[in-house]
């Protein structure tokens, strides 16, 4: 009996134990995985590109080609309306209120929020879809300039490295005025001075505190929104936008 229980007892360590093993080395299979792909990837995305961004402005981004061509695919024709303007012609109101919304510690992080990455990766996991982002404004730029809207986790490890390039490329004031000429604000509007005058009838410099919080309430659903039709969503997030920037002295 005894020996019987003995053997009961070893069999179950010997159980767990492997159990615990096979655990591990899956994990470390992953690991490496992830880390083979991330190299992979790091050979193949763009650096000279990035370095011409000190000094040259983007024609057209991979948002601007993959709107066109879904306007293609549905037999339509989409015009792009976009107009450059440096980061001094844009309202100091507009980048606060951007900022606010966006990735309020733009100017402390290296690209990526380690911190608010893995609070998405976790509400995302336990709601089993993406329902948390946690994009940085640099994460964002790297997307629209080269990536796509897909939710593909290489496409995500792609903008990962992208980013962390760009942010030893480029200043952080050179980030902040590109983000804000290519970003999406409507069906076929691209960046702070065509939105401004399509939705306000001004230059993206004169735009006031409040009509500048609802441009920034707007970005994650550019298309669905407009900032100068106060639906509820857009009332209470420019709202919460203007708390956060009153609460920061802006």
């Amino acid at each position: 009996m005894i020996i019987s229980e003995l053997h009961i007892a070893l069999a179950k360590q010997f159980t767990a134990g492997s159990i615990q093993w096979i655990k591990k080395n899956k994990l470390r299979a992953c690991i490496a995985t992830v880390f083979g792909i991330l190299f992979l990837q790091y050979l193949t995305l763009p650096n000279n590109s990035l370095q011409s961004l000190r000094k040259n402005n983007p024609s057209k981004t991979a948002m601007m080609e993959q709107r066109e061509q879904e306007a293609a695919d549905a037999e339509k024709t989409l015009t792009i309306q976009k107009q450059w303007v440096p980061l001094s012609r844009i309202s100091r109101h507009l980048i606060n209120a951007v900022i606010v919304s966006e990735d309020g510690m733009f100017y402390e992080h290296e690209g990526i929020d380690w911190y608010e990455l893995g609070e998405s990766i976790e509400k995302n996991f336990e709601k089993g879809k993406v329902a948390r982002g946690g994009s940085t404004i640099s994460q964002q730029l790297s997307k629209n300039l080269y990536l796509s809207t897909s939710k593909d986790p290489v496409r995500k490890l792609k903008e990962l490295i992208i980013t962390l390039r760009m942010e030893r490329t480029l200043s952080k004031r050179r980030i902040l005025e590109i983000y804000l000429n290519v970003i999406e604000w409507g069906n076929g509007v691209f960046g702070a001075e065509a939105a401004a005058k399509k939705y306000f009838g001004k230059s993206a410099s004169q735009l006031t505190r409040a009509e500048a919080a609802q441009m920034a309430a707007v970005i994650p659903s550019p298309r669905k929104h407009q900032p100068n039709n106060m639906t509820r969503y857009v009332s209470r997030r420019s709202s919460i936008i203007l708390s956060r920037m009153s609460a920061r002295g802006m």
